[in-house]
This record gives C-alpha cells, sequence and structure tokens, in this order.
C-alpha cells in the first residue's frame, strides 16, 4: 500500500502543477489583453451587475433586464430537448438556460475577450436566481407559469422533484442554488474589478 501511495503523489503534484502554471497563463493573457483597452464603457456593465445583485438579494421574484432573454433561452431548452422525452424535455428549459453563459465563457475566452467572460459570469448568475426562485416555488406553485402558445404547461421542478422524491427539499436545494448565484455573481465582480484595474487609460482599441 505504500508503493501505491508513491506512485499516486508525483502525478497529483504533476497535475497540481500543471493547473498553476494554467492559471498563471491565463492571468498573463488577460493582463496582455487589458493594454490599450478603455474601462470607460465597460465600468457601467459592472456597476449594473452590482444593482442586480443587490436587487436579487432583496427580492427573489426580482427580474432583471435580462429576464426575457433567459426566458426565451428557457423555454426554446424545452424545445430543443422535446425530441428526446418528456423528462428531458422539462428539465431542458433550465439545463439550456444554465449552458449558454458557461458556452459563452468559453466563446468568449477563444475570442481573448476578458471582460466579456466576466460578464458571462454575471449572466450565469441571474440564470441561477431564477432557476432558485423556480425551484423554491416547486410545492406552492404560486409562480405564473409561462409556456409556448398559450399550453397548459407543468411546474418543471414539482415534476422533477417529485420525480427523485426529494421534494419536501425543495426550499433547502433553492438556498444552494442561491448561494451558487451569489458566488458567481462575485466571481464576476472580481475578476471584472481585476480587469479594469489592469486596464490603461489610453484610448487603445475601445
Amino acid at each position: 500500500m505504500g508503493g501505491g501511495y508513491g506512485v499516486e503523489a508525483p502525478e497529483y503534484g504533476r497535475e497540481v502543477t500543471a493547473a498553476s502554471d494554467m492559471i498563471r497563463t491565463i492571468l498573463r493573457d488577460a493582463d496582455d489583453w487589458c493594454k490599450g483597452k478603455n474601462r470607460l464603457y465597460r465600468a457601467p456593465l459592472l456597476a449594473y451587475f452590482v444593482y442586480v445583485l443587490a436587487r436579487h438579494l432583496r427580492d427573489p421574484l426580482y427580474t432583471s433586464a435580462l429576464g426575457a432573454l433567459n426566458l426565451g433561452i428557457h423555454e426554446l431548452g424545452h424545445v430543443v430537448f422535446g425530441v428526446l422525452g418528456q423528462a428531458l424535455m422539462i428539465a431542458g428549459g433550465t439545463a439550456l438556460q444554465l449552458a449558454v453563459p458557461v458556452i459563452a465563457v468559453f466563446n468568449f475566452y477563444r475570442l481573448r475577450d476578458y471582460f466579456a467572460i466576466a460578464l458571462s459570469f454575471g449572466w450565469l448568475s441571474t440564470n441561477l436566481f431564477n432557476v432558485a426562485t423556480y425551484m423554491a416555488d416547486a410545492r406552492r406553485q404560486e409562480l405564473p407559469l409561462v409556456g409556448i402558445g398559450g399550453e397548459s404547461v407543468n411546474h418543471d421542478w414539482e415534476y422533477i422533484f417529485s420525480a427523485m422524491n426529494i421534494l419536501q427539499y425543495d426550499t433547502a436545494i433553492a438556498a444552494f442554488v442561491r448561494m451558487l448565484a451569489v458566488l458567481s455573481m462575485l466571481c464576476c465582480f472580481a475578476a471584472g474589478a481585476w480587469l479594469l484595474w489592469r486596464m490603461t487609460p489610453a484610448s487603445g482599441d475601445g
């Protein structure tokens, strides 16, 4: 058994080193990207997400300016996953709603737009807040539901939680997702503020 630990430790060390090197590379690249960038029109976008977080924390039913977009993506998810059966159709709304901001993170990384990456975490946060509110309503079912074409709709999370026999934990799970929403927004703030700080006041490319 001792020999087994001796083999695994160097592998673990290499993984940690590789991850550390990757983070340093990304930070250097982000720092280089900031040179010549204009912070003046980017700062209000970050400030808006500060306002959004404050509103979400005060009112679980708050919907930001991104609400209509998030709802549209959610409904599209039902359509996209509808061909895979009822269970995946119902779960597909939330799945696509959360996947699109994550895809945006990777897309903006490919484009090397680091500030857009930071804002994508804020966008993800608004979706997580929305999902948490929807989850917490699974038993009460007080929220107005929207369906395509005005058809009658099921409550996504009442169906999912009931199928998993965890409906009684809806508010606890919602609280955890709400915490993830806060963490995602804090990532947006931390990354966005650091990028704004590193941006030079030169006119640059805008």
